[in-house]
């Protein structure tokens, strides 16, 4: 565990089908029926769509699988319809299978004809197609024609340059901060947060920022990974000053520690759920069970 110290003054289940289908993508152009099965291009996650109505300029699908209702422009809808082939296995909702031998096309609807595994002739609507369609896999969405605009793969591609670029920046994790650090305690957070284990002793006069310097250093580890867990020991009197300062200055959601919050614990180590702790060094001398507890707890990052 690496320290450091300042001077006393201051759902929805899913199932992948690797059936492929081919693509038709909504339009205008495009009739929609009360029934059809359709899957949504951005969120696929929701599972096999049904349509329920077309009113003037907006449709209206039910996502059975995750219990939710999208409405769409009829212009630019992005869903693509489910349309199974010969040979693909495909799955009734009560979760039996067919082998599709032959589809039909009734008023809008499509009916799959096939063997189930016991090899007989069955018929299954595709009002009655599981719900729980997903394509996880790179190739299952390219083959079933979800392929998305050169924009969007352009826009991801730009996104995660930029992501590389802030995380190799010198002032990641020193530059988000709601205060004006000076130029010796920038260089002195980012000398010390770069260690991969960190034993030094912030000495300053007072009133030059050890409190900013320390934050600026758990900020720094902890969106670098290098500590994910951080206990914080203090003198009882600045607990509530340095509750404040690391939430207003640094987000920093640090759960306070007393004796009233220990006891109150049922069962477990009340230290083990949560990730930045903030005791008083009084407290933590005089009750050696607390001190049991912390010592189990484990921390990356001691201040």
């Amino acid at each position: 565990m690496s320290f450091f110290t300042l001077p006393l003054a201051f759902g929805a289940r899913s199932v992948n089908i690797l059936s492929f289908f081919k693509r038709e993508t909504g339009s205008m152009a495009q009739q929609y029926q009360p029934g059809q099965r359709w899957i949504s291009d951005s969120e696929a996650e929701l599972g096999l769509g049904t349509v329920l109505a077309q009113d003037g300029r907006l449709l209206t699908v039910l996502y059975p699988a995750t219990g939710e209702t999208r409405q769409y422009a009829l212009r630019n809808a992005p869903l693509t319809r489910v349309r199974f082939s010969p040979g693909d296995v495909i799955t009734h909702f009560e979760n039996w299978k067919m082998t599709v031998r032959e589809v039909d096309d009734v008023d809008g609807l499509l009916v799959y004809h096939g063997l189930n595994a016991q090899n007989e002739v069955v018929t299954l609507p595709e009002t009655q197609l599981s719900n729980f369609i997903q394509f996880r896999l790179a190739t299952d969405r390219l083959f079933a024609g979800q392929i998305d605009q050169l924009s969007w793969f352009s826009l991801r591609y730009n996104t995660l340059e930029h992501t590389s670029r802030q995380l190799q920046s010198s002032l990641w994790g020193l530059g988000g901060v709601r205060a004006q650090p000076i130029a010796h305690q920038l260089h002195i957070a980012r000398e010390v947060a770069d260690r991969i284990a960190p034993r030094v002793l912030l000495a300053d006069e007072v009133g030059l920022g050890k409190t900013i310097e320390a934050g600026l250093v758990i900020h720094r580890q902890l969106l670098s990974g290098r500590a994910s867990r951080v206990l914080i020991l203090v003198p009882e009197n600045l607990q509530h000053q340095w509750l404040v300062e690391m939430r207003r200055r640094f987000n920093l959601q640090v759960a306070l520690f007393d004796a009233e919050r220990f006891m109150e614990s049922d069962a477990g180590n009340p230290f083990e759920d949560t990730q930045l702790a903030l005791v008083a060094r009084e407290w933590l001398v005089e009750d050696e069970k607390a001190q049991d507890a912390l010592f189990a707890a484990g921390w990356d990052l001691m201040v």
